[in-house]
């Protein structure tokens, strides 16, 4: 408001121009004002209300006033941005090492940003509005609102505007008490029950849920808004504060003295919105503000609806994201183009892009089908009437269930024949007889750890301490997961396969074969083969008697509304040559949201040890494909993280193989939509299917010096194809473009869950797997042990983080996390 009023009044002091603001303290003109230093003042008719009130209680008696409030405001020039730097960074002319003139984009960026801050909330890059479309309950207190991302980016083609359709949730805004009985469970009957207090583990369920959450009050008028810190120890009817001459005033009496309001729930606690002093408001009298996005985990009923929301055919989402760029909300919607003679095109870029074929794939030897090359459209394989490349004997296993109906549990002996059965169709082996008779358990054994635990043990005991594979199956999804993936892993030492009695009862030959994938995956066998072997596909680069590792590295961290818990960083490697298709896993716990991967020279230096004991010799050259990097981190993360790989290289006398650094991204907001050319009309014809598997992209909008290239390998099933970016940020091995996209692209048929190629490169996805394990071993159920007892101030730098247990040497060397 004081920006548009400062504009409007003085039009010639700012030499006629209509300035950009940031929201923050930042002006952006596109010409010089009169003076390099202004200075205004700005009157705006701003609602007031006069408080007749005692301090302690953040409420009051008061009367609506409209009063002219005066501003001050000082303007000074900081700096003139010259666009030619990033003309020249853009052009190819430029020197190489020239950074990119981040300030001069930024500016861009405020300028373009502007008109949709307008009408939008901005939630990081992305801007949502209830004018695209509405918003939609999606349960438990959350909405589901559309937008749009927008960001500037240097590209081949000079600077482009990244836009791409975007759904995200936000807290309802409805009252306090409402809001409780839809966000937890607990407090479903609320309304009903005015009575009703709270356990003091309740207590803390309510204050996670509210704290930090903006609220605003309606037994008075007045525009202000507050912060939930907290909430009161005591339940409002006990609550007491001193008035301004210190007299001890009953917060229940005072709210019948002054507003004549009857509190109804006496039993709950009333919201603390101060850090320091006692500011209390009871929850009945409170609203959620709007606009707010949604902190915390969403469950996973909520995550499919705003997946769902967010899941638009390619034409359908092309036609959503034009929309922006002509609508009403989007970043050409305002004077700013015309104001700062920019040129935004209003149609999407055209670009060529090819298509790479699919490699010949090699099965086992017992099948018919020996040898094949996805021919399909979606590039997937049937394995029917072949045996995958390498299966496994498993002699000795046990099968342990939890929960189920009667009907469920008589199934077990049938599920276990048809799974055997379908293993022997696929060339593994599976004993038609487990070691000791299945062990029914009831679901409550899941949420008691030591029980849990020494029920495996038995059973481990039971098989004479050598079980290849334990079958777990559950009834529902069920938090105890956790701790049993825990105990399998470290204390029992023991693979374990989970799956649920809904899926069981349907019985799928598609369930059936996918379960023994993922069970001869773990146990060491493997699904697929090349048949021409990477180094006859890349001959320039690749021997056979000169073996590669491949590695893969992510980092997980814990959701929002944790602060304290560890991240979690693995890294795979493959321990197999000229195949690529074993990979072995570290996993570390790390300080709290760390991007650095710290033990990454430990970890590297135990995957080459491993990698020589099984090849006979230390690779001759390392890829290593890291994921969940943003791009502002990517040369911290090189520089420290190449360096720690080197580190562990020279721990190996005379060592120093030629390294390939490449980043992985999904989590970016690139879409390609396939069009093919009419020839009779010259029109285009937009397609409403994905592009096709193998889809690479390295011109036009790739980064006008680096290497880096879009590739879609997988086939796009619901929605609209999300390319993975892979960004090269260092390279010894001197890869040509071709060569390394061949590769990924070949490696994605390699992966060993399914029988189609994967969206990312195998090494990323199985770290991707291996940290979410890790994370796991961290949620234990009875998490209380963990969560910090009250809520305590202020700390001192987060905290040490909490070691993961350590892996059983029987499950170690195996792709127990697949």
């Amino acid at each position: 408001m004081i920006k548009q009023k400062l504009v409007e009044d003085n039009s010639t002091l700012l030499s006629g121009a209509i300035p950009a603001y940031d929201g923050r303290k930042n002006l952006y003109s596109p010409v010089e004002f009169k003076s390099d230093r202004l200075e205004f003042y700005i009157s705006l008719p701003i609602p007031t209300s006069k408080p007749s009130l005692p301090i302690g209680v953040f409420s009051g008696f008061q009367e609506k006033h409209q009063q002219l409030k005066l501003f001050r405001i000082n303007i000074k020039l900081v700096s003139k941005i010259d666009g030619r730097e990033l003309s020249s960074y853009l052009s190819k002319e430029g020197d190489d090492w020239k950074p990119l003139p981040q300030d001069y984009l930024h500016a861009l960026d405020v300028v373009l940003r502007e008109a949709p801050l307008e009408k939008c909330i901005p939630v990081g890059r992305s801007l949502y509005s209830s004018s695209m479309g509405g918003t939609k309950d999606i349960g438990g207190g959350a909405v589901g609102l559309r937008g749009f991302f927008q960001s500037l980016r240097p590209t081949q083609q000079g600077l482009a505007l990244n836009v791409d359709f975007s759904v995200t949730a936000f807290h309802e805004s409805v009252g306090v008490i409402s809001y409780l009985q839809k966000r937890l469970e607990f407090l479903r009957d609320l309304s009903q029950r005015k009575t009703r207090g709270l356990t003091e583990r309740e207590r803390k369920e309510v204050e996670r849920a509210l704290k930090n959450i903006r609220v605003f009050v309606c037994h008075r008028e007045t525009v202000q808004r507050y912060r939930v810190f907290g909430l009161t120890e005591e339940a409002t009817e006990n609550l007491w504060f001193a008035d301004r001459d210190g007299k001890n005033l009953r917060l229940v009496t005072y709210f019948k003295d002054h507003y004549n309001y009857d509190i109804q729930f006496r039993n709950l606690p009333c919201l603390q919105i101060s850090r320091s002093k006692p500011c209390y408001l009871p929850m009945e009298l409170c609203m959620i503000c709007e606009g707010q996005k949604f902190l915390g985990k969403l469950s996973d009923d909520q995550t499919a609806r705003i997946l769902k929301m967010g899941c638009q055919r390619p034409k359908e989402r092309k036609a959503i994201i034009d929309g922006v760029m002509r609508g009403p909300v989007g970043p050409t919607s305002g004077i700013q183009e015309r104001e700062f003679k920019l040129h935004v095109s209003r149609e999407m870029t055209r670009l060529k892009g090819r298509v790479l074929q699919p490699p010949k794939l090699k099965l086992g030897d017992g099948g018919h089908v020996r040898d094949l090359i996805p021919s399909r459209h979606d590039r997937q394989w049937n394995l029917l009437g072949s045996h995958v490349f390498e299966g496994t004997r498993i002699e000795r296993w046990a099968l342990i269930s939890f929960g189920g109906t009667p009907d469920q549990k008589n199934s077990i002996p049938k599920f276990v024949h048809q799974l055997s059965q379908r293993c022997e169709q696929l060339g593994i082996f599976l004993n038609k007889n487990t070691i000791i008779s299945p062990q029914f358990e009831p679901s409550q054994v899941l949420n008691n750890v030591s029980l849990l635990e020494s029920k495996l043990k038995r059973i481990q005991r039971a098989a004479s301490n050598n079980l290849q594979l334990l079958i777990c199956v559950m009834e529902r999804k069920h938090k105890g997961y956790a701790d049993l993936k825990r105990i399998a892993d470290t204390s029992v030492g023991v693979l374990s396969q989970c799956c649920l009695y809904s899926n069981i009862d349907k019985l799928g030959s598609q369930f059936l074969a996918n379960l023994a994938l993922k069970i001869n995956a773990k146990v060491g066998g493997c699904t697929v083969s090349l048949y021409n072997s990477l180094p006859s596909q890349i001959p320039r680069l690749l021997q056979t008697d000169e073996p590669v590792i491949f590695m893969g590295a992510d980092v997980t961290h814990p959701h929002p509304l944790d602060d304290f818990s560890p991240s979690v960083a693995a890294v795979v490697g493959s321990m197999n040559w000229p195949a690529a298709n074993k990979y072995v896993s570290r996993m570390r716990s790390q300080t709290h949201r760390q991007e650095i991967i710290q033990d990454l020279g430990t970890m590297t230096e135990e995957l080459l040890d491993e990698f020589y004991q099984e090849v006979g010799k230390l690779p001759k050259r390392i890829v290593f494909f890291r994921d969940g990097v943003s791009e502002t981190q990517f040369y911290k993360v090189l520089q420290e993280e190449l360096q720690a790989i080197k580190g562990a290289c020279s721990k190996f006398p005379g060592y120093a193989p030629p390294i390939t650094f490449a980043v992985v991204q999904k989590r970016h907001h690139t879409r390609l939509f396939p069009f093919k050319i009419d020839p009779s009309s010259r029109q285009n014809q937009l397609l409403d299917e994905n592009i096709p598997p193998g889809t690479v992209v390295d011109t036009v909008i790739t980064h006008p010096k680096e290497f880096d290239f879009y590739l879609c390998s997988h086939w796009g099933v619901k929605g609209t194809s999300r390319p993975t970016h892979y960004h090269i940020l260092w390279d010894e091995n001197q890869f040509t473009s071709d060569e390394l996209q061949k590769l990924v692209n070949i490696l994605c048929y390699t992966y060993v869950r399914c029988t189609k190629p994967v969206s990312l490169v195998p090494p990323a996805y199985y770290a991707h797997l291996a940290a979410y394990r890790g994370r796991l071993y961290l949620d234990r159920s009875e998490s209380t042990a963990y969560t910090r007892s009250g809520c305590t101030l202020s700390r001192a730098g987060p905290p040490k983080e909490m070691e993961l247990p350590k892996l059983s040497e029987n499950v170690r060397k195996l792709m127990f996390y697949c």
